[in-house]
Protein backbone atom coordinates (compact mmCIF):
# COMPACT_ATOMS: atom_id res chain seq x y z
CA UNK A 1 0.00 0.00 0.00
CA UNK A 2 2.82 2.42 0.87
CA UNK A 3 4.50 1.69 -2.48
CA UNK A 4 1.28 2.56 -4.34
CA UNK A 5 0.95 5.84 -2.43
CA UNK A 6 4.57 6.69 -3.18
CA UNK A 7 4.01 5.99 -6.87
CA UNK A 8 0.89 8.20 -6.89
CA UNK A 9 2.82 11.02 -5.24
CA UNK A 10 5.60 10.74 -7.81
CA UNK A 11 3.03 10.94 -10.61
CA UNK A 12 1.45 14.01 -8.95
CA UNK A 13 4.87 15.64 -8.54
CA UNK A 14 5.72 15.04 -12.20
CA UNK A 15 2.31 16.35 -13.31
CA UNK A 16 2.75 19.55 -11.26
CA UNK A 17 6.15 20.09 -12.87
CA UNK A 18 4.79 19.44 -16.37
CA UNK A 19 1.99 21.97 -15.82
CA UNK A 20 4.58 24.47 -14.58
CA UNK A 21 6.74 23.81 -17.65
CA UNK A 22 3.83 24.32 -20.04
CA UNK A 23 2.62 27.46 -18.29
CA UNK A 24 6.06 29.03 -18.36
CA UNK A 25 6.70 28.07 -21.98
CA UNK A 26 3.55 29.96 -22.97
CA UNK A 27 4.52 32.72 -20.54
CA UNK A 28 7.85 33.34 -22.24
CA UNK A 29 6.08 34.09 -25.52
CA UNK A 30 3.36 36.25 -23.92
CA UNK A 31 5.89 38.14 -21.81
CA UNK A 32 8.26 38.71 -24.73
CA UNK A 33 5.44 40.31 -26.72
CA UNK A 34 4.27 42.38 -23.73
CA UNK A 35 7.82 43.41 -22.72
CA UNK A 36 8.77 44.57 -26.20
CA UNK A 37 5.54 46.47 -26.80
CA UNK A 38 5.65 48.15 -23.36
CA UNK A 39 9.46 48.42 -23.16
CA UNK A 40 9.10 47.04 -19.63
CA UNK A 41 12.10 45.77 -17.68
CA UNK A 42 9.77 44.15 -15.15
CA UNK A 43 8.04 42.11 -17.86
CA UNK A 44 11.40 41.17 -19.40
CA UNK A 45 12.66 40.14 -15.97
CA UNK A 46 9.53 38.13 -15.39
CA UNK A 47 10.15 36.40 -18.73
CA UNK A 48 13.64 35.50 -17.51
CA UNK A 49 12.09 34.17 -14.32
CA UNK A 50 9.83 31.97 -16.47
CA UNK A 51 12.90 30.62 -18.23
CA UNK A 52 14.55 29.90 -14.86
CA UNK A 53 11.35 28.19 -13.68
CA UNK A 54 11.47 25.98 -16.79
CA UNK A 55 15.04 25.05 -15.89
CA UNK A 56 14.11 24.34 -12.27
CA UNK A 57 11.13 22.19 -13.31
CA UNK A 58 13.36 20.25 -15.70
CA UNK A 59 15.83 19.64 -12.87
CA UNK A 60 13.03 18.35 -10.63
CA UNK A 61 11.71 16.04 -13.34
CA UNK A 62 15.26 14.71 -13.75
CA UNK A 63 15.60 14.24 -9.99
CA UNK A 64 12.20 12.55 -9.62
CA UNK A 65 13.29 9.95 -12.17
CA UNK A 66 15.92 8.70 -9.66
CA UNK A 67 15.94 9.94 -6.07
CA UNK A 68 19.51 8.94 -5.27
CA UNK A 69 21.11 11.19 -2.66
CA UNK A 70 23.81 12.44 -5.07
CA UNK A 71 21.21 13.39 -7.64
CA UNK A 72 19.21 15.28 -5.00
CA UNK A 73 22.29 17.23 -3.93
CA UNK A 74 23.11 18.16 -7.54
CA UNK A 75 19.50 19.16 -8.19
CA UNK A 76 19.53 21.45 -5.15
CA UNK A 77 22.74 23.08 -6.39
CA UNK A 78 21.22 23.66 -9.84
CA UNK A 79 18.12 25.25 -8.32
CA UNK A 80 20.34 27.50 -6.16
CA UNK A 81 22.23 28.63 -9.28
CA UNK A 82 18.90 29.56 -10.91
CA UNK A 83 17.99 31.71 -7.89
CA UNK A 84 21.37 33.44 -7.91
CA UNK A 85 21.09 34.15 -11.65
CA UNK A 86 17.61 35.64 -11.19
CA UNK A 87 18.72 37.85 -8.27
CA UNK A 88 21.80 39.10 -10.13
CA UNK A 89 19.90 39.84 -13.33
CA UNK A 90 17.13 41.71 -11.55
CA UNK A 91 19.59 43.71 -9.42
CA UNK A 92 21.59 44.90 -12.40
CA UNK A 93 18.69 45.46 -14.78
CA UNK A 94 16.48 47.29 -12.28
CA UNK A 95 19.35 49.54 -11.20
CA UNK A 96 20.24 50.42 -14.80
CA UNK A 97 16.63 51.27 -15.61
CA UNK A 98 16.21 53.42 -12.50
CA UNK A 99 19.50 55.29 -13.06
CA UNK A 100 18.68 55.91 -16.72
CA UNK A 101 15.12 57.01 -15.86
CA UNK A 102 13.73 54.69 -18.53
CA UNK A 103 9.93 55.02 -18.68
CA UNK A 104 8.00 51.94 -19.80
CA UNK A 105 4.67 52.06 -21.63
CA UNK A 106 1.44 50.59 -20.28
CA UNK A 107 0.74 46.91 -20.95
CA UNK A 108 -2.77 45.50 -20.62
CA UNK A 109 -1.46 42.12 -21.83
CA UNK A 110 1.24 42.22 -19.15
CA UNK A 111 -1.26 43.13 -16.43
CA UNK A 112 -3.66 40.33 -17.38
CA UNK A 113 -0.93 37.70 -17.79
CA UNK A 114 0.82 38.51 -14.49
CA UNK A 115 -2.49 38.50 -12.58
CA UNK A 116 -3.46 35.07 -13.90
CA UNK A 117 0.10 33.78 -13.46
CA UNK A 118 0.24 34.87 -9.82
CA UNK A 119 -2.83 32.76 -9.02
CA UNK A 120 -1.57 29.77 -11.03
CA UNK A 121 1.90 29.84 -9.47
CA UNK A 122 0.59 30.08 -5.91
CA UNK A 123 -1.68 27.07 -6.54
CA UNK A 124 1.15 25.06 -8.15
CA UNK A 125 3.52 25.98 -5.32
CA UNK A 126 1.04 24.72 -2.74
CA UNK A 127 0.64 21.43 -4.61
CA UNK A 128 4.40 20.98 -4.92
CA UNK A 129 4.97 21.76 -1.23
CA UNK A 130 2.37 19.21 -0.14
CA UNK A 131 3.62 16.56 -2.53
CA UNK A 132 7.26 17.22 -1.61
CA UNK A 133 6.47 16.84 2.09
CA UNK A 134 4.50 13.64 1.48
CA UNK A 135 7.38 12.22 -0.59
CA UNK A 136 9.99 13.59 1.84
CA UNK A 137 11.66 15.07 -1.24
CA UNK A 138 13.69 18.24 -0.56
CA UNK A 139 14.14 18.97 -4.25
CA UNK A 140 10.40 19.08 -4.98
CA UNK A 141 9.81 21.16 -1.83
CA UNK A 142 12.55 23.60 -2.86
CA UNK A 143 11.26 23.87 -6.42
CA UNK A 144 7.85 24.53 -4.89
CA UNK A 145 9.47 27.56 -3.26
CA UNK A 146 10.83 28.57 -6.69
CA UNK A 147 7.24 28.45 -7.94
CA UNK A 148 6.06 30.43 -4.89
CA UNK A 149 8.72 33.07 -5.64
CA UNK A 150 7.44 33.10 -9.22
CA UNK A 151 3.99 33.92 -7.79
CA UNK A 152 5.49 36.67 -5.62
CA UNK A 153 7.33 38.04 -8.64
CA UNK A 154 4.13 37.98 -10.70
CA UNK A 155 2.39 39.92 -7.91
CA UNK A 156 5.23 42.45 -7.65
CA UNK A 157 5.36 42.94 -11.42
CA UNK A 158 1.57 43.27 -11.49
CA UNK A 159 1.72 45.95 -8.81
CA UNK A 160 4.46 47.79 -10.72
CA UNK A 161 2.53 47.62 -13.99
CA UNK A 162 -0.70 48.80 -12.38
CA UNK A 163 1.06 51.67 -10.56
CA UNK A 164 2.74 52.71 -13.81
CA UNK A 165 -0.51 52.54 -15.78
CA UNK A 166 -2.84 54.08 -13.19
CA UNK A 167 -0.58 56.55 -11.41
CA UNK A 168 2.28 57.17 -13.85
CA UNK A 169 4.82 55.80 -11.38
CA UNK A 170 7.41 54.75 -14.00
CA UNK A 171 9.86 53.73 -11.27
CA UNK A 172 7.43 51.07 -9.97
CA UNK A 173 8.23 48.88 -12.99
CA UNK A 174 11.94 48.39 -12.21
CA UNK A 175 11.22 48.68 -8.50
CA UNK A 176 9.21 45.48 -8.76
CA UNK A 177 12.43 43.69 -9.71
CA UNK A 178 14.01 44.49 -6.36
CA UNK A 179 11.33 42.54 -4.51
CA UNK A 180 12.69 39.35 -6.01
CA UNK A 181 16.34 40.07 -5.28
CA UNK A 182 15.70 39.37 -1.59
CA UNK A 183 13.68 36.21 -2.27
CA UNK A 184 16.18 34.94 -4.82
CA UNK A 185 19.14 35.36 -2.47
CA UNK A 186 17.26 33.81 0.45
CA UNK A 187 16.12 30.78 -1.53
CA UNK A 188 19.56 30.25 -3.08
CA UNK A 189 21.04 30.17 0.40
CA UNK A 190 18.34 27.79 1.58
CA UNK A 191 18.83 25.42 -1.36
CA UNK A 192 22.60 25.28 -0.79
CA UNK A 193 22.13 24.72 2.94
CA UNK A 194 20.09 21.53 2.36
Amino acid sequence: MAADRHKQLLVRGRLLELVTLGWNAVGIVVLAIAAVSARSVALAGFGLDSLIEIGASTVVLWELADVAAMRQKRAMQLIAVAFVALALYLSVQSTLVLVAGFRPHHSVLGIVWTAVTAVAMFLLAKGKARTGVALDNPVLRTEGRVTFVDGVLASAVLLGLVCNAALGWWWADPGAGYVLVYYGAREAHGALAQ
